[in-house]
């Protein structure tokens, strides 16, 4: 499983999520998943730029000099970022464009999307960068989508604009501010290690997060080692 298509594309979700495990993208996750639409319009948005940058990246890695990959790695990002943002300022409700903002052309420098590149795109194989892209920008997906659902529940009693509870009126504003954020974030991080470490007892086994994912065992900051 571990190396298998299926396991490249499904590690993402769960076992590797990028906001849940990895702690990675925590500036968008927080700012913008205030209601549900906007998390699932920055997920989806993320997810285009990690299938077609880990696409490319796989491609061109063979014969890119090691000393200049990120900075070729971030115009091919900055390419399908360009091509992102073109599109949701045609197509997407002008509601959706003006809250992601600024927050679009910032996946230039989202440690998710840099991070896939020299981590595993640059590794190895067209398909398999093409599904850990998107594998990766799902989970992301989902995370933010999961988030603004309770941030905007909590708010307002509402989910993607529609108002479950029709007697609640005043709107919580703790939920919807960063505090509120950083709170409800705490707490699903809580409620996913208390879930794996009584999966792992009931296994008969010791829980242990995932090795060979964070800082120390990265090197996209050493240029000059490779």
């Amino acid at each position: 499983m571990k190396n298998s298509y299926f396991g490249d594309f499904i590690k993402g979700f769960w076992k590797e999520n990028p906001v849940l495990v990895l702690l990675l993208g925590t500036c968008p996750t927080l700012a913008l998943t205030s209601n549900a639409a906007n998390g699932a319009g920055m997920g989806a948005a993320t997810t285009f730029v990690l299938i077609g940058s880990n696409l490319v990246i796989s491609l061109i890695a063979g014969f890119t000099p090691k000393k200049i990959r990120i900075p070729v790695y971030i115009v091919v990002i900055a390419a399908f970022v360009t091509v992102v943002d073109l599109l949701l300022k045609a197509y997407a409700p002008p509601a959706l464009y003006d809250a992601l903002g600024i927050f679009i052309p910032l996946i230039v420098v989202n440690c998710i999307v840099l991070g896939r590149a020299e981590a595993f795109a640059s590794k190895n194989g067209m398909f398999r960068s093409v599904l850990d892209g998107a594998g990766m920008g799902i989970g992301f997906t989902i995370a933010l989508t999961l988030i603004g659902i309770v941030r905007e529940f909590l708010c307002s009693g509402s989910a993607f604009g529609i108002k479950l509870i029709p007697a609640w009126e005043v709107d919580f504003l703790l939920p919807g501010a960063a505090p509120g954020a950083f709170i409800i974030v705490g707490v699903i991080l809580a409620l996913k290690s208390f879930f794996n470490r009584r999966s792992a007892i009931k296994k008969g086994k010791l829980y242990v997060p995932p090795q060979g994912i964070d800082c120390r065992n990265c090197r996209i900051c050493r240029i000059d080692d490779r």
